[in-house]
């Protein structure tokens, strides 16, 4: 059945392969954005461009300001909505913590409000794996403790789930957060590590690699997060009402279930721009992790999630695409 999807953050990453997507199946979505320059502002007005379809309405919004959310949806009447927008990146949280506070807090506050106050079936949004911290066990599941986390990236990520669980016990207000794990892929973010490195090894700059390069992430290709958020937004918590039981929050972890070593990644970078990197490798960042990896068998269990899209068939998508769009 066509509904009416309101994508926050519309301009991103993920937010842009998904909006087609959405489109695709019939979708009508209306995409926000406030177009900020943490990154290439144009890369985010090429993404809007790139969507191309009469089922897609964008609105450069920010989700701090009330008035124009408020007017949005006085205008349409909006069925689901899905959460991205935020402000990204671990290292960034070190350098400028109120963007984190003003984006990922008192935003979420005023999206999760609209989405109460207006009767939204179903308000799907992004969390991070980062809320995990230094977990220490082979897979991460959704049931494991995420009190360590070391950034306030995570820590505002964490503050979302349970502001969340908050909303909906109080209100009857049907939430899912998805825990994304490391997503690449074309049209990706270039403050994302593997988006540098392609870029400095093509100018033959040095790259940074930090933990000497032992480091796993659970890197997850762009089509995989898409196709996995598609299949959610139609799926609503099994909950109980004010009569019965406590009314929850869902959480899924959303990765690939496969981490890559970080040099192991780097060489496949390196075979397919056919090009050898500059290294310096250096001990291991503030904020970061040793390793992330997703255990998926909750998303799986629900909507039959599973990732197809290996890292080297996503890496040579990723470099095919930035030859394309930087005219390489």
């Amino acid at each position: 059945m066509k509904k009416t999807i309101l994508v926050t953050g519309a301009a991103g990453f993920i937010g842009y392969h998904l909006s087609k997507k959405l489109c695709k199946e019939e979708h009508f979505v209306i995409g926000i954005d406030n177009l900020n320059d943490y990154y290439d502002v144009n890369l985010k007005k090429s993404r809007i461009e790139n969507i191309n379809s009469e089922n897609f309405k964008f609105f450069k919004i920010d989700i701090n300001d009330q008035n124009s959310l408020k007017k949005l949806f006085s205008k349409f009447k909006i069925d689901r909505i899905i959460h991205l927008a935020a402000q990204a990146g671990v290292r960034y949280s070190l350098e400028n913590p109120m963007a984190y506070v003003d984006s990922n807090l008192s935003g979420f506050i005023n999206i999760v409000e609209l989405a109460k106050s207006n009767n939204v079936e179903h308000l799907v949004y992004a969390s991070s794996s980062s809320v995990y911290g230094k977990n220490e066990k082979e897979k991460f599941n959704e049931n494991d403790p995420t009190e360590k986390m070391v950034s306030l990236y995570a820590a505002t990520k964490k503050s979302n789930e349970l502001i969340a669980g908050a909303y909906s016990h109080l209100y009857e207000l049907p939430v899912t957060g998805l825990r994304f794990f490391t997503v690449y892929g074309p049209f990706g973010r270039p403050d994302m590590a593997y988006f540098k490195f392609t870029e400095s090894i093509l100018q033959n700059k040095t790259i940074n690699v930090f933990n000497y390069g032992n480091l796993f992430r659970d890197f997850t290709y762009i089509d995989d997060i898409v196709d996995g958020i598609n299949k959610i937004h139609g799926v609503f918590p099994n909950i109980v009402g004010k009569n019965g039981n406590q009314y929850l929050t869902e959480i899924y972890n959303i990765g690939n279930g496969n981490p890559i070593k970080l040099l192991d990644f780097i060489k496949e970078l390196e075979l397919n721009l056919e090009k050898s990197s500059k290294k310096n490798m250096v001990e291991m960042q503030p904020g970061d992790v040793f390793k992330t990896c997703a255990d998926i068998k909750k998303l799986n269990n629900l909507v039959g999630y599973e990732p197809k899209v290996d890292f080297k068939e996503g890496i040579k998508l990723f470099i095919d695409w930035y030859k394309s769009y930087y005219a390489i």
